[in-house]
């Protein structure tokens, strides 16, 4: 029997021992921190969605929704998309103004800065613009690097939205642009447009006696004397020119009636096909004043063209 119970206990299978107390996870069950030096420093709290999960103290209870993180994760999109918006304007912007700064590259540096110097003076001047931009007209300074210098001035204005800024060189640019034209222009077209500027906007009749005296003095006389005797022949000694001169750089009144008219031509052309503007928006009604006023000019050139071909002295 002993060794029956010996040979028992010896085949019996063996039960595992159970943990001391010192090694038993009391932190499971505990709220209180462990005096384990292994032991995390973190105080743990009962979830809000089951009892038994845990929340790390100092994050938000938003932290653990799901449709705050999805919303908080479209925000973030959001946000990147829009410094990537605001990143790709900046580049823009800075692209465009080196490229407004390298149009005047190919000028030599002296010449660009005196240029801004008389821009500056024009902006300065206010009343006295007129009288400014003639007195440089009349010394030769008015050229294209002045144009593209108020150009970019423009430009750069019309970038950061400064209407009045826009305004004032818009006007400046056409004014000075126009001097420029005038005195390049021919003969005619100088003629053209003295006679233009007589109009005072109401006064036809005496506008046209105006125009009429000013054409008879500028134009050469063309009755048959003055033609078989030139101006300065004297007759009777024969003594004088006996014809013009070729340096004398008078305007015939053919050569004005000519040039005018073909210019009149360009500009019906281009009146036939432009198409009048229908809306009531700001843009399409400038453009039917800026039509009607360029209309009334045509008119007032079709009766100038008339005048020089039935004038008589």
């Amino acid at each position: 029997m002993e060794a029956n119970a010996v040979l028992l206990l010896t085949c019996a299978p063996r039960l595992p021992s159970l943990p001391s107390a010192s090694s038993f996870p009391i932190s499971r069950f505990s709220r209180k921190p462990t005096s384990s030096s292994s032991s995390s420093s973190v105080v743990l709290r009962k979830c809000l969605t089951s009892k038994d999960e845990t929340l790390i103290d100092g994050l938000p209870k938003e932290y653990y929704d799901d449709e705050w993180q999805a919303r908080q994760r479209e925000k973030t999109k959001e946000l990147h998309r829009r410094r990537q918006e605001e990143d790709e304007e900046e580049e823009r912007k800075v692209e465009e103004y080196r490229e407004i700064g390298m149009r005047l590259k190919g000028y030599p540096e002296e010449d660009v800065r005196k240029a801004r110097i008389l821009v500056s003076s024009f902006i300065r001047s206010e009343e006295e613009v007129e009288e400014k931009i003639e007195e440089a007209a009349e010394r030769g300074e008015l050229t294209e690097l002045i144009l593209m210098v108020i150009w970019n001035r423009l430009d750069l204005a019309r970038r950061d939205d400064e209407k009045d800024a826009v305004r004032s060189l818009d006007l400046l640019y056409r004014r000075v642009e126009t001097e420029i034209l005038k005195r390049e222009a021919p003969p005619a077209m100088r003629l053209l447009n003295e006679l233009l500027n007589l109009h005072d906007g109401f006064d036809n009749e005496g506008w046209l006696k105006e125009c009429r005296k000013l054409m008879v003095d500028t134009f050469p006389r063309e009755d048959p004397f003055s033609i078989l005797v030139p101006a300065g022949l004297d007759i009777d000694k024969h003594q004088g020119p006996l014809r013009p001169s070729s340096e004398d750089d008078a305007l015939l009144r053919v050569d004005f009636v000519r040039e005018v008219d073909e210019l009149l031509q360009e500009v019906r052309a281009e009146q036939s096909e432009w198409q009048d503007a229908q809306g009531l928006d700001p843009e399409s009604v400038a453009s039917r004043l800026k039509q009607q006023e360029k209309q009334q000019t045509i008119h007032q050139v079709e009766a100038l063209l008339d005048l020089a071909i039935n004038l008589k002295w």
